[in-house]
């Protein structure tokens, strides 16, 4: 009889971007190996889990990673984040542990993770592979904060060198604590839904040019100035925000089946904060991106950077995110600094190469 093969997912804490991403590959797998066991390690609560994958498949509430404590998607709390990521590293072995003894009890027979350190610890402990995919190491993050944080990021980087393969995707750092690394295209969502249907559902009258998608990640922000948007009375703005006001001209999607990608193919442009996920899915869809800035966090000075290079795009100041009205709407996007077109294939290489591994007993080339 032909093994079902049990795929172990360790996906970071730290907001949606790294479950959405995660989850397109796994998903892409699974069209391939229906068969195929599932478990999800990660504290992200299930209903975000089925939204980027649907059911059957274990969720194993730990949480492996730390990633960055935020009071919201532009604000990172240091004194916080070291707290938390000194009690992650002082609880790691009894973590381990416990995973390795799931892991083999239950006959795991790969690890893929985004991008939990732990992960690779878990995986040499175990005496399995371990594969990884993403576009920084948050060893980079921490060693750009300085100070404490610079032993941190070396002790946390160990896990790192025990991963068997990395899979770096665009918009990334150069992440030399991993030893083995291939380039690879773009990853994320599709959409899943008709535009029309849903264009009907939320009764969107304007055309996409005036069809304004404001995703600003599983954080959200402290405070929108949706006071901004209220004079663009024949505009229509999609948001996920539970705490926006019922103005005629916005459209809140929150407790709604739909996810920021589903709605992108409606709009003109999407308003957003620095993020690989919501990046990386409107330049697969063609989105002109209106990125603000965000200061203190490393990953951002690489997306922007990537931003200019290869998309149609706007960068926001604070200034004129407060202004009233939002003139920058109202502006074209800038064209990307480079004819050069990003590969948009990172979901299906990524997918082979784990069922290869799995196929392989872990001996993959």
């Amino acid at each position: 009889m032909t093994k079902v093969g049990h795929l172990y997912v360790a996906i970071s804490d730290h907001g949606l971007g790294h479950v959405t991403r995660t989850l397109a590959i796994v998903a892409e797998v699974r069209q391939r190996r229906p068969e195929l066991r599932i478990t999800l390690a990660t504290a992200s609560s299930p209903t975000d889990l089925e939204a980027y994958l649907s059911p059957p498949f274990t969720h194993r509430s730990v949480s492996l990673d730390v990633g960055v404590v935020q009071k919201d998607s532009l604000t990172q709390d240091l004194a916080a984040t070291r707290q938390a990521l000194e009690m992650l590293l002082d609880q790691a072995d009894a973590s381990i542990t416990q995973e390795v003894d799931y892991i083999r009890s239950t006959g795991v027979d790969l690890i893929f993770a985004d991008i939990p350190s732990l992960a690779g610890l878990i995986a040499e402990r175990a005496g399995i592979p371990c594969v990884m995919s993403g576009n920084f190491g948050w060893d980079f993050i921490y060693r750009q904060w300085g100070g404490a944080f610079v032993a941190l990021a070396d002790h946390y980087a160990q896990g790192y060198r025990y991963c068997h393969h990395l899979f770096r995707v665009p918009f990334c750092e150069t992440m030399s604590s991993f030893p083995r690394v291939t380039d690879v295209g773009l990853t994320g969502q599709w959409p899943r839904f008709a535009p029309d249907t849903i264009r009907e559902k939320l009764e969107i009258a304007a055309p996409p040019e005036r069809t304004v998608l404001l995703a600003f990640g599983g954080f959200g922000l402290q405070k929108i100035p949706y006071d901004a948007i209220s004079q663009f009375s024949d505009w229509c703005f999609l948001v996920f925000d539970p705490s926006a006001p019922p103005l005629p001209n916005v459209r809140r999607c929150h407790t709604l089946p739909y996810r920021p990608v589903d709605l992108m193919p409606l709009c003109g442009k999407v308003v957003t904060k620095p993020g690989y996920s919501t990046y990386s899915e409107a330049y697969r869809l063609g989105l002109p991106i209106y990125s603000l800035e965000r200061r203190g966090f490393a990953e951002a000075d690489l997306l922007l950077q990537g931003l200019q290079r290869y998309c149609h795009h706007r960068i926001i100041t604070s200034v004129e995110f407060h202004a009233h009205p939002w003139e920058f709407l109202t502006l074209d996007p800038y064209p990307p600094q480079t004819n050069d077109r990003l590969a948009t294939d990172g979901n299906q290489t990524i997918a082979e190469a784990l069922l290869d591994y799995l196929g392989s007993g872990g001996n993959c080339r």
